[in-house]
């Protein structure tokens, strides 16, 4: 699984270096996000590889490009604001930035993949300038509602240009989870240089790559996410492009996530922090510059899912009924590779009307809005956005009165009455 494939693979997007290691392969999928009208369910459906490749010479976790950008972002079913947590970690960040970066009315704030203004809507009630720049032009108005002004591109270094020109630069630019969705790393952080201010700052959250292997979240690969990162790895990868990680935080958003800072090489001001130092050396000790680091993650997947359907199989055997709460991406993955249907969740629900009426990619499983949940009251809820699990259980806390409980699918299943 792990050793030297026989046909010669594409190349990787940061070095240009053969892929020919896997990290591991999750058989054939959908895009997580193509959810299906009722109209569509007796259409054929495409599947692509779900398979994850390791460079040997960058290290970059990647997936092949089987699908633009332009076919899976143009129109997109993912509405930030709809998770309270995320909204409150938005929040929060705007504060902690405006407070350590002094950031006031003379500032210009840039968001990159800004969504429905989920975050940048703190910085224009507190006055502060902000621009968000987001491709999916069915989002973008939801922006533009809260009085966040939205650009609906894609961003990269013609973006990044064309705002230079107009004279528009950012003291703070940002992009959360985005870095994972970009398939030309290169034009994308070329961009965010080319944007940033002399003295400015860039902050940028992504998934970490070493809490995504310690805690099995195998179910965060999916197609839109086309690489995932150690610090290690993206430190290289933005210095290749003139720019300094000085700082980086280790937050717990998305199951472990990071929040890296960078500035431009000749900027002095701002002095690495030892949280780079240490970190780094964390990665180093735990061999995440050697391929063998990588090799043990295929088989933890495999015995994930053996656990899981080993469950669910018990819980239909004794009638119970399984209805999911969630439809987000990482869910899809998790569902289509396990081959869990409607054999064994009668339904999913989500806050998200979008969504609503419709049905999940691969697997069919309706989507319903979460009143369902008390008209069957089902015996197990399981949590697909398991990220956010604690908000989930607090807001059905109501399906213990008839005995309901959660269950956790990863890192290991676990039962939450």
């Amino acid at each position: 699984m792990n050793s030297r494939a026989a046909i010669k693979r594409a190349s990787c997007r940061f070095c240009d270096a053969p892929l020919s290691y896997t990290f591991v392969d999750l058989g054939m999928s959908p895009l997580c996000e193509s959810y299906l009208s009722a109209e569509q369910l007796n259409h054929m459906e495409p599947f692509y590889p779900l398979h994850v490749y390791v460079c040997e010479h960058c290290f970059l976790v990647q997936l092949e490009e089987y699908v633009s950008p332009t076919q899976i972002f143009t129109e997109y079913a993912y509405f930030s604001s709809y998770a309270d947590t995320w909204l409150q970690h938005a929040k929060t960040y705007v504060d902690l930035m405006g407070e350590r970066f002094q950031l006031n009315q003379e500032s210009q704030v840039i968001e990159v993949a800004s969504n429905d203004g989920y975050l940048l809507q703190y910085f224009v009630a507190q006055g502060i300038p902000a621009l968000g720049i987001e491709p999916a032009a069915n989002v973008a108005p939801v922006a533009l509602a809260k009085g966040v002004p939205t650009l609906v591109e894609f961003f990269g270094t013609e973006c990044a240009r064309k705002l230079a020109a107009a004279g528009k630069h950012a003291d703070l630019l940002l992009g959360n989870n985005v870095l994972a969705q970009v398939p030309d790393l290169n034009d994308f952080i070329a961009g965010l240089q080319i944007l940033l201010k002399p003295h400015g700052v860039i902050t940028v959250e992504f998934p970490h790559l070493m809490r995504l292997m310690a805690e099995n979240q195998f179910d965060t690969i999916y197609h839109e996410h086309f690489s995932y990162f150690s610090f290690t790895t993206v430190e290289k990868i933005f210095a290749a492009h003139g720019l300094v990680l000085f700082d980086v935080e280790e937050l717990t958003t998305h199951g472990g996530s990071l929040r890296i800072y960078a500035r431009h090489q000749a900027d002095a001001t701002k002095p690495i922090s030892s949280r780079v130092e240490e970190l780094r050396q964390r990665e180093m000790t735990a061999g995440f510059m050697q391929m063998a680091c990588y090799t043990a993650f295929a088989e933890q997947v495999k015995a994930t899912k053996r656990k899981l359907l080993t469950f669910l199989i018990q819980a239909k055997t004794e009638g119970k009924q399984i209805v999911g709460y969630g439809a987000p991406g990482k869910g899809n993955t998790l569902l289509n590779y396990c081959g869990i249907r409607t054999d064994f969740l009668d339904y999913t629900v989500d806050r998200n009307p979008v969504k609503q009426g419709n049905y999940l990619p691969g697997t069919r499983i309706p989507i319903c809005a979460p009143e369902k949940i008390r008209e069957t009251r089902p015996d197990y809820l399981l949590i697909l956005p398991w990220n956010l699990k604690d908000e989930i259980i607090a807001q059905n806390a109501f399906i213990r009165e008839w005995g309901g409980q959660f269950v956790v699918p990863l890192p290991e299943i676990k039962i939450h009455p």
